[in-house]
C-alpha cells in the first residue's frame, strides 16, 4: 500500500505524472539492473574477457526472464541489497554454461549506480520536454504583453512600472539557463560506474581488459565512460539533484508571485478555471490557486532532497557505510516531483487569465507616487540628487497623507522650486507610469531571441 505523496491513491497526479513513475518504478529500476548484467555480458564478450557466444546467451535468457519478485524483496531485506538476489535468480536463468559468467568482475554498487544513472538519462528528457514546453509558453506571454505595464513591487510595495511581459521574461530567462544546464551536464554526469570491488578493476586483471570493458559497458547502455571509478565520489548524483532543486525555486518563486498576483485584492492574474478545481467543501466562492500551491510545496521538497544528496557525498575510503541510501530516496521522489510541479505550471501558465485591467487600476492606485523616482532623476539634473530625493519624499509624504483626493502630481505642480525647472506638461509626462518603463521591453526582445538562438542550437 503506497505511503508517499508521489504514489498516493489521492495524491500521485498532482505531484507527479504517470510518465514520470514509469520511469522510477520499482520494477522498472530492477529491469535497468538487469540491462546492465547484460550490457556488462555483452561488452566483456566484445573485449574478449569471456567467451565471446555468451553476451548474447546472457541477454536472451534474461530478455524472457520471470523473475520472482517476492523471492527479491525477501533476500534484498536480508542482504541489504538486491543486486546478489537478482543474480542468482538470473544465474539460474542462464544456465550452467553462461550463467557462471553473469556479473562478472562486477561489485553491487556497479550495477546499482549505473542502473540509476540510466533512470536519471530518461528522466532528463521528461524534464526537458517539460521545461521546453513552459519556456514556449513563457515566451508567448513575454511576446503578447511585453508592453503591458503594471506595477513592479518590492517587499510587497509598489516600486516602479514594469511590463507583465517583462515579469514573463524575467521567469523565462532563468528556465532558459536551466536547459543549458541539463544539455552541459550530461557529459559530467551520466557516467557509466563500472570498478569492482575497490574500483581498481582488479578483478579483471593488471592490464587493460578492465577499462576497455569499462568503454565498451559505457557504449552499450549510451552512458559517458568516466576517467576514473567515481562511487565514493557523488558529485555527479548531487549535481543533477541540486538542478532538479534549483529548477523547483525557480518554479516555487513563478508559484509564489501568482499566488499573490491571484489574490482578490490583486486580481491581475488567476489560474485557468476548471469547475471545482480550488473549490472549497464549505465556501461556495473560493477558487483557490492549487497548481501554485502544490508547485510551491514541491519546491521545498526539491530542496530538501538536494541536502540529501550533498550529504551522500561524505562517503568513507573505497566504499561507503551509509550515506549512499540516502540517494535512494531523493533521486526518485526528486524527479517525480521535478516533473509534476512543472505539469502543475504547465497547465497554470497555458490557460493563465490576465487581467489588464485590474493592472491597470493597481498601477494607478497609488496616485503616481510609483513615479516618485522618475521625477526624483528629473529634477536632479537641475538641483542635485540629495536635495532631489529630499523634496520628492516631502511630496510624496503629503500625498499619502492628504489621502485619494489629491496625486503626486497635483502636490508637485503647486510646488514653486519644481514648477521653475519642470513645466507642467513635462511634469504630467513624467507622472505618468507608462512612460517609467526603462528598457524592460528591450530586455524582453533579448530573452525571446536568446530563447529562439537556444531551440535553434539544440535541435
Amino acid at each position: 500500500m503506497p505511503v508517499s505523496a508521489i504514489d498516493s491513491l489521492l495524491f500521485k497526479n498532482l505531484f507527479g505524472t504517470a510518465e514520470i513513475r514509469a520511469v522510477f518504478e520499482d520494477k522498472a529500476y530492477i529491469q535497468r539492473c538487469v540491462d546492465v548484467e547484460t550490457a556488462l555480458a555483452r561488452a566483456q564478450a566484445k573485449v574478449g574477457v569471456i567467451p565471446e557466444q555468451v553476451g548474447a546467451q546472457i541477454t536472451n535468457a534474461c530478455s524472457s526472464i520471470e523473475l520472482d519478485y517476492d523471492k527479491l524483496s525477501d533476500e534484498t531485506e536480508v542482504v541489504g541489497y538486491p543486486i546478489l538476489p537478482l543474480v542468482r535468480q538470473l544465474t539460474t536463468a542462464c544456465g550452467d554454461d553462461a550463467g557462471k559468467y553473469v556479473h562478472w568482475g562486477a561489485t553491487t554498487q556497479d550495477i546499482q549506480d549505473t542502473a540509476t544513472v540510466l533512470q536519471m538519462k530518461e528522466g532528463i528528457e521528461v524534464v526537458q520536454q517539460k521545461l521546453q514546453s513552459i519556456a514556449t509558453i513563457l515566451g508567448d506571454l513575454a511576446k503578447r504583453y511585453r508592453d503591458t505595464p503594471m506595477a513592479g513591487r518590492t517587499h510587497l510595495q509598489h516600486a516602479l512600472p514594469v511590463t507583465f511581459g517583462y515579469k514573463c521574461a524575467v521567469y523565462l530567462s532563468s528556465f532558459q539557463r536551466h536547459l543549458e544546464r541539463l544539455q552541459q551536464l550530461k557529459a559530467r554526469c551520466l557516467l557509466v560506474q563500472f570498478g569492482g570491488a575497490a574500483g581498481t578493476l582488479a578483478s579483471l586483471g593488471s592490464g587493460d581488459e578492465g577499462l576497455l570493458v569499462r568503454e565498451a559497458l559505457a557504449d552499450e547502455l549510451g552512458l559517458h565512460n568516466p576517467i576514473i571509478t567515481w562511487h565514493t565520489a557523488r558529485d555527479g548524483i548531487a549535481e543533477v539533484v541540486n538542478l532538479l532543486a534549483m529548477i523547483g525555486g525557480s518554479l516555487g518563486k513563478l508559484a509564489m508571485d501568482l499566488m499573490f498576483m491571484s489574490s482578490n485584492e490583486l486580481s491581475e492574474v488567476s489560474e485557468p478555471f476548471v469547475p471545482h478545481r480550488g473549490a472549497s467543501s464549505t465556501m461556495p466562492q473560493k477558487r483557490n490557486p492549487i497548481s501554485s500551491e502544490v508547485i510551491l510545496a514541491a519546491s521545498k521538497i526539491l530542496r530538501a532532497n538536494a541536502g540529501l544528496c550533498l550529504d551522500a557525498m561524505i562517503t568513507d575510503f573505497e566504499r561507503a557505510s551509509g550515506p549512499w541510501h540516502l540517494e535512494w530516496i531523493a533521486v526518485p521522489e526528486s524527479f517525480v516531483v521535478v516533473v509534476g510541479a512543472l505539469n502543475q505550471a504547465e497547465f497554470a501558465l497555458s490557460g493563465l487569465v490576465v487581467n489588464t485591467e485590474a493592472m491597470k487600476r493597481n498601477l494607478e492606485s497609488t496616485r503616481g507616487l510609483i513615479v516618485a523616482e522618475a521625477v526624483m532623476m528629473e529634477l536632479a539634473g537641475h538641483i542635485g540628487r540629495q536635495q532631489a530625493h529630499d523634496l520628492i519624499y516631502e511630496a510624496c509624504k503629503t500625498t499619502i497623507e492628504v489621502g485619494e483626493s489629491t496625486s503626486l502630481f497635483d502636490v508637485l505642480i503647486q510646488n514653486e522650486q519644481v514648477r521653475s525647472v519642470i513645466q507642467g506638461a513635462r511634469l504630467a509626462e513624467l507622472c505618468e507610469p507608462a512612460n517609467y518603463l526603462g528598457a524592460a521591453g528591450r530586455m524582453v526582445d533579448e530573452v525571446l531571441a536568446s530563447r529562439q538562438s537556444y531551440a535553434v542550437g539544440t535541435q
